[in-house]
Order: C-alpha cells, then sequence, then structure tokens
C-alpha cells in the first residue's frame, strides 16, 4: 500500500510538472526569456524519468512533447531526446494517446532539428521503425506515414534498412479500415489508402519489394485489393525508370493483360488500363544509353503480339479489350503511339476492306477512330515518321466510304472520324477538303435519319473555325443556293424539312467571325422572303428562321467582334420589319399578319436579347440612343428600308395603333438586356408610358410584356428619389386597378412583375406588395390567378430578369421570401373560408416546389401536413405542384415521410387514376420514389400498392404505362434480400 502511494504520488508530481514545463514553454514563446540552462535540467530531468516506473511514462512524454516545441533549445538535446525514447520506452505498450505523443515528438523535431537528427545517420531510421512497428490505431498511422514520407523526402539516411522501413509500412497495405458509426475523428479508410500510396511510391528504393506485392494483389480474388495495387502501380510508375521495372515487367504484363480480357468488373478494366498507360509512360521517359536494352520496344511488342491479332476479329469478344490495351499503351508517348500505330493501323484498313458487314466495319471505325484521336493529341502529323501520313489515301477512302454506307451507326462514326482528320492539320488536302464539305452538305440535307444530319451540322460547326475559307466559300453558298431552290419543289412536306435542315446547318456552321458575316446575311434575306409571302406556314418558318438566329447570336457572344457585328445587323433589321409588319397591319392586314403572331415576336425576342446581352458598355449606349428614341419619338431613321407609309408610335392611344403597340415586346427585349452600368435615355418618360400601357391596353400579350419591360427598367434602376417616385406612380395604378373595372387583370399582372423585380433585389417596398398579393387570394375572381403568381415569383424567368439579362438578383432571394411569407400563407390557409382554400394551397405548393430541397426538408415537419392537404385538392396546378414537391422529400428525408406512409399511399394511388396525364406520371413517380422509406414499414402495404398499380399499366397514355412498371417492379423487390 505504502509503494503504491509513493508511485501515485511521484506520477501526480511529474504530471503537475509536465503541466508547468507546458506553461513555461508556452510563456516563453510568447516572448518572455527562458534560460537554456534551466530547459538542459528539465531535459535530462526527463530523460531520467524515462527509466522511472511505467506509470510516469505517460506524464514525462507530455512534458518532453511541450519542450519540442522549445525554441531555445539547445543543440544535441533533439538526439538525445530521442535516443532516450528509443532506448528506454517500448512504444507499442503505450496508450493510444501516448503514442500519439512521441509521434508529435518526433514530428516536432524533424521540423525544427532536421540537421541534428540526420547526424545520427540510420540510426535515427532504425529507431523510428522501432517505434512504429505493431502500430494499429488509425489516428496514429496517419502521422507515422507523414513522418515515413518526410524521412525519404527530406533524404534522411535509411542506411541499410530499407527493407526494414518498407516491411513496417506495407504491412497495412492494402488497407481493410472500417471506420465506426459516428466517428468523432472523421478518419475515413481513402484517408489511410492514400497516405500510405503515398509512402509506397515516394522511393524507388522500395521498387525491388514492392512490386512482387503489387502482383499478388492484382493476382488475389478481392476487388477492392486489386484495385488499389493498380492504383499504387500507376503511382508508383511516376518516379521509377526502367532499371527498377525490368525485371517484373513480363509479370506485370501477364496480370494486367488478364484483368483487361476477364475481369467482369469495369473499375479494374479502368484501372488496370491506367497502370498500362503509366507503365508505358514511365519505360517512354527512360533515357537510353547505346548500350542498353530499349524495353519501351521490347514491352510495346509483347502487347502487340498478344493483341494485334485479336483485331482481326470483329464480332469475337477480346476484339475491344485488346484495341483498349493498345489504346492505353500507345497513348503514353510519343514514341509509343509510333511504335503501336505503325502496326495496327494498315492492319485495320485492311480489315475494313475485309469485312463488309456494316455491323463489323463499324466495330473497326471505332478501333480506328480511337488512335486517330491519339494522333490528334499528340498532332505530329507533318513529321517524316507520322504512320498516319503515310496511309493518308488509305485512311480517307475509309471514311468517306462509311459516310455513304445505308448504315445509320456507321455513318455517325465515319463522321466522328472525318471531325478527327479535319483537326489534324495538314493531313488533308485540298481536294479532300472539298470534299469532306460535300459530304457534311449532304448527311445534313438530304440524309433521312436526323441523327447523321445532326452529327454533320456538329461536325461542320468544329471544323469550321479551322478552314473558314472552304466552309464559307463551299457551304454557305450551297445552302443559300438549297434555301432559294427548294421553294419550287412540290411536296411541301419536303420543302419545309428541307427549309428547316437548311436553316439549322446554317446555324451549326457559324462558328467563324469571317463565316458569320457569310451566314447571317444569308438568314436576314431569307426571313425577308418568307414575312413576305401569304402562305399558311409563313409563322413557323419566321419562328425557324429566328431559332436559327439565336444560334448564331450565342455563338456569336464569346466574340466582341462577332457580337457587334451581329447587332448592327440584325436587331436593326428585325426592328425594322416588325415596323414595317406593323405599320401594313391597318393598311394591308394579310401582309404584315404573320409576324405580328405573338408566338413569332416570342421567338425574336431571345434573339435581340442574345444580341445585346455581352455588349461592351460602349457599344450598347450607341445602340440604345437609337432605340429608344424609336419607340418614343418615331426615330426610324437608323432603321434600314425605312419608308415606311406612315408614323411608328406605339405608346399612343387608338385601335388603329394596337399592331404597333406589340412591338413593346422587341422594346423588352432590348431594353432588358441592357448592362446594368448603361444610362437609359429619357428613363423616366420610357417607364411612365410602360406604366400607362400595362394597365390600360385590353391585349393582354402587349400589357404583359409591357409589364415585363417596366418590371425589368425597375429591378436594375439605381435606388434614390426617382425610383422611389416611380414606384409610387405604379402602386398608385395598380391599387385602384385591382379594386376594380375592367383592367383587373392587367393589374395583376402588373403587381406580379413588379414585385418580383423587387423581391429579387431586397427592395423595401417588395413585403407591401407581396401583402398585397397575399391578399387578393380570397379574391374569388383573381385568387387563382394570384395564387399562381406565386410560382412566377420564385421561378426563373426566361427573357427579363435572370441573370443571363444583368438582373439585380441577390442570393438566397428565394429562402428570405419564404421565411417572410409562408407563415402567412399558413395563417391565412387557416383563416380561409373553404372556397378559397385552395388558393392558399396553390401559392404555398409553388413556393415549395421552387425552394432549395435541403431548406425544404429543415421545415417538413410543419409543413407536410398542408402538403398532404393539398393532394386533396381539385386543382390539377396544385396537385402537380405538390407531387413535384414531394417526390425528392420521400428521397431526402424518409424519417419524417414515413410517419405520414398511411395518407401517403393512399393519396398517390388515388392520384395515379386522375384525369390529367402529367399527374398520374407525377403520382405514379411519388409511388414509386415511397419504396425509399424503410422497408419495415412498407411491407404492410406491398400487396395493396401492388393490386392497385396493375390497372396503370394498361393506360393509353405510353409515358404513364413506363413509369407504372418502373413502380411496379420496385415495389415487386420490397423487402427482397440484397435491397
Amino acid at each position: 500500500m505504502a509503494a503504491a502511494r509513493a508511485e501515485a504520488e511521484a506520477q501526480a508530481a511529474v504530471t503537475a510538472l509536465a503541466v508547468s514545463v507546458r506553461d513555461f514553454v508556452t510563456g516563453q514563446q510568447d516572448g518572455r526569456a527562458a534560460e537554456v540552462a534551466a530547459v538542459l535540467h528539465l531535459v535530462l530531468f526527463y530523460e531520467n524519468r524515462l527509466q522511472d516506473h511505467h506509470l510516469v511514462i505517460p506524464s514525462v512524454l507530455q512534458g518532453l512533447r511541450a519542450l519540442s516545441m522549445c525554441e531555445v533549445l539547445s543543440p544535441g538535446l533533439a538526439v538525445s531526446v530521442l535516443k532516450a525514447i528509443f532506448q528506454e520506452v517500448h512504444v507499442q505498450s503505450l496508450l493510444q494517446l501516448d503514442r500519439h505523443t512521441v509521434y508529435s515528438i518526433i514530428t516536432n523535431f524533424m521540423g525544427t532539428r532536421e540537421e541534428e537528427l540526420k547526424g545520427l545517420g540510420a540510426d535515427f531510421t532504425f529507431g523510428f521503425i522501432q517505434v512504429m512497428d505493431g502500430e494499429k490505431d488509425p489516428r496514429n498511422l496517419l502521422v507515422a506515414f507523414q513522418i515515413v514520407r518526410d524521412l525519404i523526402a527530406k533524404n534522411y539516411a535509411l542506411g541499410p534498412f530499407v527493407e526494414e522501413l518498407f516491411e513496417v509500412t506495407s504491412c497495412y497495405f492494402p488497407i481493410d479500415f472500417t471506420p465506426p458509426p459516428n466517428d468523432p475523428h472523421g478518419i475515413q479508410r481513402e484517408d489511410l489508402i492514400l497516405s500510405l500510396r503515398a509512402v509506397l511510391a515516394s522511393t524507388p528504393q522500395f521498387a525491388e519489394f514492392l512490386l512482387p506485392l503489387l502482383i499478388e494483389k492484382m493476382d488475389s480474388d478481392l476487388q477492392s485489393a486489386k484495385l488499389d495495387a493498380l492504383q499504387t502501380l500507376a503511382a508508383c510508375c511516376a518516379i521509377y525508370g526502367q532499371k527498377e521495372l525490368q525485371e517484373f515487367l513480363p509479370s506485370l504484363w501477364s496480370s494486367l493483360r488478364r484483368e483487361v480480357f476477364q475481369t467482369a468488373s469495369e473499375k479494374v478494366e479502368a484501372e488496370s488500363l491506367a497502370a498500362l498507360h503509366a507503365l508505358s509512360a514511365c519505360l517512354s521517359r527512360s533515357v537510353l544509353s547505346s548500350d542498353t536494352e530499349d524495353l519501351l520496344d521490347s514491352f510495346l511488342s509483347s502487347i502487340l503480339q498478344d493483341c494485334r491479332h485479336h483485331l482481326c476479329e470483329p464480332d469475337m469478344k477480346l476484339v475491344w479489350p485488346s484495341a483498349k490495351i493498345l489504346q492505353a499503351a500507345a497513348g503514353a508517348s510519343l514514341r509509343a503511339c509510333h511504335h503501336i500505330t505503325r502496326s495496327v493501323l494498315p492492319l485495320l484498313l485492311e480489315q475494313y476492306t475485309k469485312h463488309p458487314q456494316s455491323s463489323q466495319r463499324r466495330t473497326i471505325l471505332e478501333m480506328l477512330l480511337g488512335f486517330l484521336e491519339l494522333q490528334q493529341k499528340w498532332g505530329h502529323v507533318e513529321e517524316e515518321e507520322s504512320t498516319l501520313l503515310s496511309l493518308q489515301a488509305p485512311v480517307c477512302s475509309v471514311v468517306f466510304s462509311a459516310l455513304t454506307d445505308p448504315s445509320v451507326q456507321l455513318q455517325l462514326v465515319g463522321i466522328r472520324a472525318l471531325t478527327v482528320l479535319g483537326s489534324l492539320r495538314g493531313f488533308l488536302s485540298p481536294s479532300d477538303l472539298e470534299l469532306v464539305v460535300d459530304h457534311l452538305i449532304r448527311l445534313a440535307l438530304c440524309e433521312e435519319d436526323s441523327q447523321s444530319s445532326e452529327a454533320a451540322m456538329e461536325a461542320a460547326g468544329s471544323l469550321a473555325p479551322i478552314y473558314p475559307k472552304v466552309f464559307s466559300g463551299r457551304m454557305v453558298p450551297r445552302l443559300e443556293e438549297e434555301l432559294q431552290s427548294e421553294q419550287e419543289e412540290e411536296s411541301s412536306r419536303d420543302r419545309c424539312s428541307l427549309r428547316q435542315r437548311c436553316l439549322q446547318a446554317l446555324a451549326a456552321v457559324s462558328t467563324h467571325t469571317s463565316i458569320v458575316r457569310e451566314t447571317v446575311p444569308v438568314l436576314l434575306q431569307h426571313l425577308r422572303k418568307v414575312q413576305k409571302g401569304s402562305e399558311a406556314g409563313s409563322a413557323q418558318d419566321i419562328i425557324s428562321v429566328c431559332q436559327s438566329l439565336h444560334r448564331v447570336a450565342l455563338r456569336c457572344q464569346q466574340d466582341a467582334e462577332s457580337c457587334w457585328y451581329y447587332h448592327q445587323a440584325v436587331v436593326p433589321c428585325l426592328l425594322a420589319m416588325a415596323v414595317q409588319a406593323a405599320m401594313q397591319e391597318s393598311t394591308h392586314p394579310p401582309l404584315g399578319k404573320a409576324l405580328l403572331q405573338e408566338e413569332v415576336l416570342a421567338a425574336m425576342v431571345p434573339v435581340i436579347s442574345a444580341a445585346t446581352t455581352h455588349l461592351s458598355p460602349e457599344l450598347a449606349a450607341q445602340s440604345v440612343s437609337h432605340v429608344v428614341p424609336l419607340f418614343l419619338n418615331g426615330e426610324v431613321s437608323f432603321l434600314p428600308q425605312n419608308s415606311f407609309p406612315c408614323s411608328f408610335h406605339p405608346f399612343q392611344d387608338g385601335e388603329c395603333l394596337e399592331a404597333q403597340r406589340r412591338l413593346v415586346a422587341l422594346l423588352m427585349a432590348f431594353v432588358c438586356s441592357l448592362p446594368r452600368n448603361v444610362a437609359i435615355p429619357q428613363q423616366e418618360w420610357l417607364l411612365r408610358e410602360l406604366l400607362a400601357l400595362s394597365c390600360s391596353c385590353n391585349c393582354p400579350f402587349t400589357a404583359t410584356t409591357a409589364a415585363k419591360c417596366f418590371a425589368g427598367l425597375v429591378n436594375k434602376h439605381p435606388a434614390g428619389q426617382q425610383l422611389d417616385e416611380i414606384l409610387q406612380l405604379a402602386v398608385n395604378r395598380i391599387e385602384p386597378g385591382l379594386a376594380e373595372g375592367p383592367h383587373r387583370t392587367q393589374a395583376l399582372t402588373l403587381l406580379l412583375w413588379v414585385t418580383k423585380a423587387l423581391v429579387l433585389r431586397y427592395h423595401p417596398l417588395s413585403s407591401h406588395l407581396t401583402d398585397k398579393l397575399l391578399g387578393l387570394l380570397s379574391d374569388t375572381e383573381l385568387g387563382p390567378a394570384a395564387a399562381d403568381g406565386f410560382s412566377l415569383l420564385m421561378a426563373e424567368s426566361p427573357d427579363v430578369l435572370h441573370k443571363g439579362c444583368h438582373a439585380d438578383v441577390r442570393i438566397m432571394f428565394r429562402q428570405r421570401f419564404f421565411t417572410d411569407n409562408v407563415p402567412k400563407l399558413v395563417q391565412g390557409f387557416h383563416g380561409a373560408g373553404p372556397d378559397v382554400k385552395a388558393n392558399y394551397l396553390k401559392g404555398l405548393s409553388h413556393v415549395l416546389n421552387h425552394l432549395p430541397k435541403p431548406v425544404l426538408v429543415t421545415e417538413l415537419p410543419t409543413l407536410l401536413s398542408l402538403l398532404l392537404e393539398a393532394l386533396s385538392c381539385s386543382d390539377r396546378v396544385v396537385q402537380l405542384s405538390t407531387l413535384s414537391c414531394l417526390q425528392p422529400l420521400l428521397l431526402e428525408a424518409p424519417q419524417i415521410m414515413s410517419l405520414h406512409v398511411d395518407t401517403l399511399v393512399t393519396k398517390f394511388l388515388s392520384l395515379a387514376s386522375s384525369p390529367t396525364m402529367a399527374v398520374r406520371i407525377a403520382a405514379l413517380r411519388c409511388a414509386n420514389a415511397l419504396t425509399s422509406l424503410p422497408t419495415i414499414v412498407l411491407l404492410p402495404y406491398k400487396a395493396r400498392v401492388i393490386r392497385a398499380l396493375a390497372k396503370p399499366l394498361d393506360d393509353k397514355k405510353r409515358l404513364v404505362r413506363k413509369e407504372a412498371v418502373a413502380a411496379r417492379g420496385e415495389w415487386f423487390l420490397l423487402g427482397s434480400p440484397g435491397r
């Protein structure tokens, strides 16, 4: 008893001293001077205490760790401390925390006393090996692996202990660690794998021990061991040379070949190919002397010997694994690429000729394409030793023959090969280039299958920037000619199809500035011709031209010169045509009718918007000085062909000006896409005119576009008195308009868009307007439309008020809107009469449907009952919106949703018979998502759901049947083993 008490007192004294030392060191590092002699005595004291009873060792180590961070430690003391630890302490018998303390002492000294420790020579390495040997705790292993990496990276002497150091670390390979649940330390298996891999792949000195180990693990049956070994081999190849690999190359190749040829795992195959690529790259890097064997040459020859003959069997199982192996090896270096392509390309060309079947030819051409892409990677086509250049004629012949083959799949591979060949500068001769363009035109316009046509257009877009003169001189004139001549065709359907493809091809090829200057005039000329036509399909034709112009505009946005050219050419032309049509509407109604249709104007909006968003502020200011006066003052002088029969005043009253007022949509497209720092002339006047038009116009299209334009300008307007006055004017127009009169719908539309504009920028008035909107939910006439307005507030608008058109959109505006207004919606629902409750549910479902799902999950417990009640609402929009909201929640919050499983099953099965197809599809998707809930909760409903889902299997709509099959299949598998 007395001895035990004495040991406990000694331990307490040492612990107290360790705390004092820590405080002393910390204080000394804060600037208080410490006597070197005092530190020396402390170190000597602690070293002597390491020989005492094992109960004091932890406290001694704590004190030594504090001293290891001391700046005034005398030279030689670090070595003395470590020697004492190595000699006196059996580290692996200590607790985890104490072992970690030892590693910390070593780490501290390696960071501050590197030269002293290196003076120990290999003894330091041997001492650390003794410390680490047998370590099992993952927290300590991460530190120990880092120490080994530092030993090697900082060139500490390993001496005769290389193998011992390898053994003490490689015994953990491959890592087999599963973190315990709720592990507070957060150490993952992947952390240990990467840390150990960094050790094993840190020095070529480990090669003779590591490579046999990797080969052994590659041959094991455990997939995780295979993957780890393959990834480690690839990492080692980054630092190894021929000397390290030479002895093991045959065994490595044998193991890698087997994994690619025989594995059923795509992961193992991919990692095997990556390791093979790394091996080939490593051998390629080695500098050869005249008397050494070229291991790359012999290694690639072995690969060719084992794989080449499989390429002659395009229908056999090993053809693709062989091709992948050859391509992985060839992709490692230019030298490897030359070696393999010199042998493989002639063989593939020969096999293509030998095999007449399209399926076999497709396989061969796909393999050939893989080698062509490698040549594209290295890009040295003009070198004399290039195999590809010597095979130019047969390669072109094979690719061109694929383009004329009846098989669509072979054509698609041929088009991809053609794109690669075209990207190899100097490969195609001028005559070949002309033939390439001719083939692309034929495929784009005349090929029946749309896949080939689209692929040909995409290929033309890829090659046009490389050969702009060829495409602008040969393809564009041909397309223009087809556009003009096809109008004389007899078949209306064929004429429409050919016209569509010509327009798509013109847009696709507009990938270079010089080509854009050729294609845009062609598209605009065709648009003028279509507009003058009076046939029934002219509206659709105008829309098709606008879609092509829009695609060209998006391509031009990347280049400032192209963007300004496009803007100058297209925007005035579209405005002139629209103004001309609006004036003809009153004098010659049939002539301007097509261009003034809502869908046509809607198609012109993105064209003008895309042409404006990327303008520089200086050029945008130049353009806006013409466009705004056009609408406010009727200033038409900047428009081409501006001899109009009457004046243009879209904001004046009069029934005859209704057509002109519709063109406010084009004004909206322009001014709402301008950068925020561009001043708009006469902006206050413009805002007043837009406000008046949006409230008083009887045409819903015109009123809506005026409201959107007003909102877009208000959103970007600088804060201040002018903005406050404009907003007060708007409120003064909106409130009486909502109260009574014939324009209540227009007033609601204006309210919605102005509210959206202010919500996006966090303007203080937005809360007042939102309250006004909430009040309208109880209105029997406007309530449903007001409820739908919540979707408008939360959703992304395609034409105005989005970041692409420089709108002021603050981050997390949806979350803020949710926080401010959902409690009011819930309160309004509980206090509303039965005839308007659906409006509140609809508004709530719209808000929740657009809310980020992580935010919604946190609020789910309080809102779920309302969402379930919304499913009982007869409004199809409410049903669809609520189902769309619930489906991801079933996947992301299964525990909460499982509390209401009975209600959910009943509602979903009921809605699966809805008369609305979209609701049926959404309900079946939710029924499918239900299977993500805990199985034990769902099993009582399994038979009932499977019976109920038999009915939609016979639904008249294919998309409904498809969802029913998927949902029923999941419910059949519910509770089965492996799920």
